[in-house]
């Protein structure tokens, strides 16, 4: 009841005003019956517009962690879930994760449409993940078909880490049901799930145009939260050694001001060495040498200077 309230009346109508959804291939959805919607996850806004476009009610399974959170936050995120078709989905693995899949074989038993992400969780950076075999265990064990649903352009409504999303139109394609009901009775076989899971991520790849990776999305989230904590790291590390944040007196840049140029100054490849250098330096309280027009001060043009000229340089 409450989740017809909010998508007919309150938050449906309000979010297909600011946002403008589009959608594509709406007629592939079945009338009636069960039917696995086997989508891309690209942000958490994900479950609330493809559910939003489909006439009928849409289970989905996510992630236990939105159902545990602690907090005012972490109970209002519950609350969401729970009142919008959403039911826990542990991924650890062995029975836990057997046990939520169960659940989804009920929804589809009772003949509902039921949402999954074959990814497990959302894309780092917008590209297509390898697909976990959850969905084809589901698949063949109820015998329903699925259905290929591509998000576009929620990662720019609502990317990780923001949680205010930016209005700006977004779309929803449903692609054709596919049926493996060639694979019935081989629910258990490994073989079977890997392709079949392969099978729903090929078409989701080319609904969506997205770039494909063959590794788990959780396996690069987790390498790159590993980067960032190495970084964090080594920070603290070379600010202990170095509480000030400055450099020591020896590690400073010494610039010398006869061969530091002025500002603006062009500096020409192949000149010589600034006329300070070339010059020897004088003994303080002596006279520079007065040169007569014609003569040289202290040099030598092949024959021997004139008294006249000065002392020599040294």
């Amino acid at each position: 009841m409450i989740y017809w309230v909010l998508k007919k009346i309150f938050l449906g109508p309000v979010l297909k005003v600011l946002f403008r959804p589009w959608t594509k291939g709406l007629d592939n959805l079945p009338v009636d019956g069960p039917a696995v919607l086997a989508s891309n996850h690209l942000s958490f806004s994900d479950s609330i517009f493809m559910p939003l476009m489909v006439p009928r009610p849409v289970v989905f399974l996510a992630k236990s962690d939105y159902f545990t959170g602690r907090g005012i936050k972490g109970r209002l995120t519950a609350a969401f879930f729970k009142l919008t078709n959403q039911l826990p989905m542990d991924r650890s693995g062995g029975a836990a994760s057997a046990n939520s899949l169960g659940t989804g074989v009920e929804v589809l038993n009772d003949g509902g449409l039921l949402g999954i992400y074959p990814e497990g969780t959302r894309s780092p950076d917008g590209r297509l993940y390898r697909g976990k075999v959850g969905v084809a265990k589901l698949v063949l064990t109820a015998n329903v078909p699925v259905i290929p649903v591509a998000m576009i352009g929620t990662d720019k409504v609502q990317p990780i880490g923001r949680r205010i999303p930016t209005v700006r139109r977004l779309g929803v394609i449903f692609g054709e049901p596919m049926d493996f009901s060639r694979y019935q009775g081989m629910a258990d076989d490994r073989f079977v799930q890997r392709s079949v899971t392969d099978e729903i991520m090929y078409e989701l790849m080319r609904l969506s145009g997205q770039e494909y990776v063959d590794s788990y999305a959780s396996t690069v989230k987790d390498k790159i939260a590993a980067e960032k904590s190495a970084k964090l790291a080594s920070a603290k590390e070379a600010l202990s050694k170095d509480p000030a944040g400055t450099k020591s007196a020896t590690d400073a840049v010494r610039l010398d001001p006869v061969r530091t140029l002025a500002p603006g100054a062009v500096t020409v490849i192949g000149a010589k060495k600034p006329v300070q250098e070339q010059m020897p330096v004088q003994d303080q309280g002596s006279e520079s040498p007065k040169v007569e027009p014609g003569e040289t001060a202290g040099l030598e043009t092949g024959s021997q200077a004139s008294p006249e000229s000065g002392p020599e340089a040294r």
